[in-house]
């Protein structure tokens, strides 16, 4: 315990140090310890929430998650389960999709003892997981949610010092591992010429390959459905001001140069490294897109997005993590880029986490469900909000298993003893009729369904509900109110029988 409140103690003298050395505002200090240490706030409550938080007509917010501290990236596997890393803790937490829409379930540690993990990937029967001087995977069951076998380091020797530790990866559509590795420092030439860069692998670790130079600190990127083009986010430096110079949005190419060290934003030469090698002077490649001066970009994806208003059709997210290092603050939000031709034009997408100085929250990813909501993780709150279009307006409130109310199966008045027999049959026949089988195994899941224990969670108007508006990949089959009640009976009757 002393020595836990010892290293907190220093960790605060540095930041009250860097503050007054770098005339940064003391209302900044809580920022620079999120960055340094992991810390955060609170959850913030509901009524705070419902006040602050904004996103476009027509969509609605939600918690899926609260209490979640560090609560970096995530991704979302083919049943629902979200899985988020945790740097500071060390840990993968699973949250398992709920029995409804928009209500997450258990909490699971999935992977713990990791050195600082923070890129995440699930990939045909694997977890990829980017430590700060590793990358390896492990056998997963998506169905399931767990994992199999023994975890193994396939892509050793990464440096892990400095500034940006931390180690981003994705699958490509080339079915290629992509390994973006940040800056040891805020500008410098490195000494290992693998920082500030992004490569790519084979999906074993064999293979490397250097993919493009020259991007300071890329914890985003992703292609984009239409013509698989790479883009990325990339953090611009520090300690020129409060409004230069720009982070950036670039067009990732393979063989490119991006600019950092030695040029910042349009390419504008940096004052401390005036003199480019040659062979880089040539031709770096500016972003395709500026954000404001340390809004630090960092999570983004493209999201699929066929049921949303045009404007989104060809459009991605970026998180915003907001600014550490500013007299104002800003950034501390979503926003959207919309490809207009040759141009990307932003829009608030999530506000509201910063008010006159006051912040509830900064947004580190995003990623999308298998039901087509986006969700954002806020590593300073310790909160996984969910965003949905076209639905009602959520309660602001997240599951609280512990204190959830025993579930009672109740019988609807349509179900007597006399028809039972007859309902559960004809469920039978439809069920092999349309294969349920083939992928509602007894104890498996599709979408969020797992039938073994589905008399244990779900109401038969539950599961009603869930026959007529069934949620991807589930198909709409033409059921008629009868058949829809005798699948009901025979689905809850098949699991009650097996407990």
């Amino acid at each position: 315990m002393r020595k836990i409140l010892l290293i907190l103690i220093l960790t605060v003298i540095a930041g009250v140090a860097f503050v007054i050395n770098n005339n940064v505002g003391f209302k900044n200090i809580p920022m620079i310890l999120n960055v340094m240490q992991g810390s955060g706030i609170d959850s913030p409550e509901t009524e705070t929430i419902g006040a602050r938080l904004q996103v476009p007509e027509g969509f609605s917010i939600g918690v899926y998650a609260r209490d979640l501290p560090n609560a970096r990236f995530i991704t979302l596997t083919s049943n629902g389960d979200l899985l988020v890393t945790r740097p500071h803790k060390g840990d993968i937490v699973m949250i398992r999709s709920g029995d409804k829409v928009a209500q997450s379930g258990e909490r699971v540690t999935l992977m713990e003892g990791l050195n600082k993990p923070s890129g995440i990937a699930v990939h045909n029967g694997w977890l990829y997981i980017g430590e700060q001087d590793s990358v390896g995977r492990i056998a997963f069951d998506e169905a399931q949610g767990e994992t199999r076998g023994n975890y193994e380091k396939i892509i050793t020797g990464l440096t892990s010092g400095g500034n940006h530790p931390y180690k981003q990866i994705k699958i490509g559509p080339d079915n290629k591992l992509y390994l973006s590795q940040g800056s040891t420092c805020n500008v410098c030439v490195e000494e290992d010429p693998k920082r500030g860069t992004m490569s790519r692998f084979a999906l074993d670790g064999t293979g490397e390959e250097l993919v493009a130079t020259g991007l300071r600190n890329t914890m985003g990127f992703d292609w984009t459905p239409w013509n698989g083009d790479l883009y990325g986010t990339d953090n611009g430096r520090d300690m020129l001001g409060d409004d230069y110079p720009p982070c950036e949005l670039n067009k990732i190419e393979l063989g490119q140069f991006y600019g950092w060290p030695y040029f910042n934003g349009a390419n504008d030469t940096d004052p401390d490294f005036p003199d480019a090698p040659p062979e880089l002077a040539v031709n770096p490649v500016p972003p395709v897109h500026e954000f404001r001066a340390h809004n630090a970009p960092l999570g983004m994806t493209f999201v699929a997005n066929a049921d949303w208003p045009a404007r989104f059709q060809k459009s991605a997210l970026v998180a915003l993590h907001g600014s550490w290092n500013r007299s104002v603050l800003d950034g501390y939000r979503v926003v959207s880029l919309h490809w207009q031709g040759d141009k990307v034009v932003r829009e608030d997408f999530f506000s509201g986490f910063e008010k006159q100085g006051d912040v509830i929250g900064r947004p580190v990813d995003v990623a999308q469900g298998p039901d087509g909501a986006v969700y954002i993780s806020d590593d300073y709150a310790g909160v996984i909000y969910r965003i949905a279009y076209g639905e009602p307006e959520q309660a602001i409130t997240a599951t609280d298993i512990s204190n959830a109310e025993p579930f009672v199966l109740s019988q609807p008045d349509w179900l007597t003893d006399s028809n039972r027999p007859a309902l559960i049959a004809q469920g039978k026949a439809l069920y092999e009729q349309y294969n349920c089988e083939g992928c509602h195994v007894p104890s498996g899941a599709i979408g969020r369904m797992n039938l073994s224990t589905l008399d244990q969670r779900l109401q038969y108007h539950e599961v009603i509900e869930s026959l007529t508006n069934p949620r991807a990949p589930m198909p709409a089959y033409p059921l008629s109110d009868y058949d829809k009640q005798a699948l009901a009976t025979f689905l809850i009757n098949r699991a009650q029988a097996s407990q």
